[in-house]
């Protein structure tokens, strides 16, 4: 336990270069987090509770432990507490970080060894729950579908399948003919690099679109489906996600294009009222102002791309009101928006979350 190390696809290396960093500390883990060598819901989750467990097997080295005494010693809790505040801060608007982080504690507050063990599960489900997703979806997708998507919500983007792409897969692996465009989702560029790469893996027909493509596409009849995933979702259905998934949500709702969002039970946040209550993340603007690429010998340069001495806005998230959404495909099943726009509370709501809705409004 001692040399746990965890691994994981540098994200900010593709598609030029398949690169498997190591983190061997919580700190390790909170700076590939915070500087989206990890990125995409699923993958920050599972992250953050492999951080939490690392954590906790420093605490208990540094502990002074009484072994004639039940209760854990005080300097583990206090320096546990410290690692989750330190690893819940470093994206705030991903709720998936906070509930994978949440049970890893509850765990380590028992031993370190049951936070290994929790953080291992909830990597596991989020696997099995994107394929699920997967399948869901797979329903939803007719043969020759046209299918635009923004940002990144593959298999990179989580343990494994994804979710917004998830169905996208499902439906090419089962002989279906289906396209894709990919928003080229500007500043960080995940859909042009991630999903792009991904879809060229996997064998997908798909092209790269500027992100302000969207609407011109849907209005020629060139877009059947919109499916993307999500960072949290409000108790209302309202949804927050990459910066740019509202526009789109919006041109399709003006042309009769069904929105969907894909996303596991565990990205649902019911103590979250509405979108006007989720936290957006505010990122440095050198984002905005650089992009970074290879020459022609490969070589990474680092270029200014903006009007000098010009400052830069970018909110790394946007909200979609529920009323753009049709529905929400899960690793339960497809759950269409209530008409009262009240997600949560909802006939149709995920099975896994109607206990948590009933705590968080007794």
């Amino acid at each position: 336990m001692e040399d746990s190390i965890v691994f994981y696809i540098e994200q900010n290396r593709l598609p030029f270069e398949f690169v498997i960093n190591k983190a061997s500390t919580y700190h390790d883990c909170c700076v590939a987090i915070r500087s989206m060598q990890i990125r995409g819901a699923g993958a920050i989750g599972a992250m953050a509770g492999f951080a939490m467990a690392l954590a906790s097997l420093s605490a208990s080295r540094d502990a002074v432990w009484n072994h004639a005494e039940d209760n854990l010693p005080n300097d583990y809790n206090a320096s546990l507490r410290a690692a989750r505040s330190e690893i819940e801060a470093t994206r705030p608007t991903a709720h998936n970080l906070f509930y994978a982080t949440k049970r890893v504690f509850d765990a380590a507050m028992r031993s370190p060894e049951e936070a290994i063990t929790e953080a291992q599960l909830v990597a596991d489900r989020d696997a099995a729950d994107s394929k699920k997703i997967g399948e869901f979806g797979n329903s939803l997708i007719h043969d020759g579908a046209r299918i635009l998507t923004h940002c990144n919500a593959g298999w990179l983007a989580f343990v494994d399948f994804g979710t917004a792409l998830s169905p996208v897969y499902m439906a090419h692996q089962s002989g279906k003919n289906v396209f894709v465009y990919a928003d080229e989702t500007r500043p960080r560029s995940q859909g042009a690099r991630l999903t792009a790469w991904e879809l060229f893996q996997e064998g997908v027909p798909h092209v790269i679109i500027p992100d302000n493509a969207g609407a011109s596409l849907m209005a020629q009849g060139k877009v059947d489906m919109v499916i993307t995933g999500a960072d949290r979702i409000a108790a209302n259905g309202d949804t927050a996600n990459k910066i740019g998934t509202l526009e789109k949500a919006i041109a399709a709702h003006e042309y009769g294009i069904p929105f969907y969002i894909a996303a596991p039970t565990s990205t649902f946040d019911p103590g979250c009222a509405s979108g006007k209550d989720i936290v957006i993340e505010e990122r440095n603007e050198e984002e905005v102002l650089f992009q970074e690429g290879p020459d022609a010998y490969g070589v990474m340069h680092r270029i200014l791309v903006c009007s000098p001495g010009s400052h830069a806005l970018n909110p790394a998230f946007d909200v979609t009101p529920a009323k753009y959404i049709t529905g929400y495909i899960t690793e339960e099943g497809v759950t269409p928006k209530s008409p009262e726009g009240d997600l949560l509370r909802d006939a149709g709501t995920p099975k896994s979350l109607k206990g948590d809705w009933e705590d968080k409004t007794a």
